[in-house]
């Protein structure tokens, strides 16, 4: 019960930020979860007896997230659709060297100080790890909601995400027997990971045979009146995405996200605690409810700078 309850309050609050908050606002939202998330990484990285760095830690999160606001901002209003993956692909992974390529060394000046000398490689590593698993990859929320469409293309792969999650929990308890990873997940099973990616699939073709009509809905109840430009009111509809195309999406969004979910019970197996925190009633930790997010957002951006973008020119209004 507390599951349900947890979900029905907090869906509506995701996409409601997702769809009308500002870039700022949105953008300190974001942080908050990864701030949370971080919180719980470090928290589990010393259960295992490590030495994480965090201060620095928080702050080079916190700088992570500056340079995504202003990437995002860069972003907003840009009205050449068929150029948009070029520049998310550009300002993204040319925008980060500064901290991609200084964090690093920062963090083995700051691992000096350590004390036994054997803790400072692994502490190094395991506070810089903390970037690409959480900030890089929630940051992808950031630099793609003031995108077009980026809104409704970030709910449909979160939905991806969780139909995968639900159909893996149900078909598992069902019909589940030969596990998948008993060292790191006993509760998973083959049947389950099959099941989460064919009701990904299923879904993914729905969402997308619709999704005209899903982004007309949002239109009128005003979600989606931010997200199109004049621009792209004249653009050339793409039409619908080809089923194979949407396939390949689906299946490779969920295996991403169930590669994530594995990682997260990894780290948890390996510090010996059951939920990464205990903030979400029912769902454990905020990082217990992402690490599936974590894998396929990357995954998402990539498709979407690669031309999956197109296909959600199908949800401007008519005029």
């Amino acid at each position: 019960m507390k599951r349900v309850l947890t979900a029905v309050i907090l869906i509506p609050i995701v996409i409601i930020a997702l769809f009308k908050a500002p870039l700022w606002l949105f953008t300190l939202l974001v942080f908050g979860v990864a701030a949370l998330a971080a919180h719980e990484y470090l928290g589990i990285a010393k259960a295992q007896g490590y030495q994480p760095m965090v201060v620095a830690s928080y702050c080079f999160l916190a700088i992570s997230f500056g340079i995504f606001y202003l990437l995002g901002h860069a972003l907003t209003g840009f009205n050449d659709y068929t150029g948009v993956g070029g520049v998310i692909g550009m300002l993204f992974f040319w925008g980060l060297p500064v901290i991609t390529l200084l964090a690093p060394l920062i963090y083995l000046l700051l691992s000096l100080s350590r004390n036994p000398l054997s803790q400072a490689l692994p502490s190094a590593a395991i506070s810089y790890l903390l970037l690409p698993y959480v900030a890089f990859t929630l940051g992808v929320f950031v630099v793609m909601q003031p995108m077009p469409n980026g809104p409704l293309y970030l709910l449909f792969l979160m939905l991806l995400v969780w139909s995968g999650d639900i159909a893996a929990y149900y078909v598992g308890r069902a019909i589940g027997k030969h596990k998948l990873a008993p060292r790191i997940s006993p509760g998973k099973t083959w049947e389950g990971a099959v099941g989460s990616v064919v009701g990904a699939v299923v879904l993914g073709i729905l969402l997308f045979r619709f999704e005209s009509p899903i982004a007309d809905a949002f239109h009128r109840i005003h979600l989606l009146s931010n997200s199109v430009t004049p621009a792209m009111a004249d653009a050339p509809h793409a039409g619908l995405a080809p089923i194979w195309l949407v396939i390949v999406f689906a299946t490779s969004v969920n295996v991403a996200a169930q590669f994530g979910d594995l990682v997260e019970s990894a780290l948890k197996r390996g510090a010996g605690v059951k939920d990464s925190g205990t903030l979400l009633p029912g769902h454990g930790g905020v990082l217990d409810r992402i690490d599936a997010l974590l894998f396929a957002l990357p995954l998402g951006l990539i498709f979407y700078v690669a031309g999956m973008a197109r296909y959600f020119t199908t949800s401007l209004p008519a005029r």
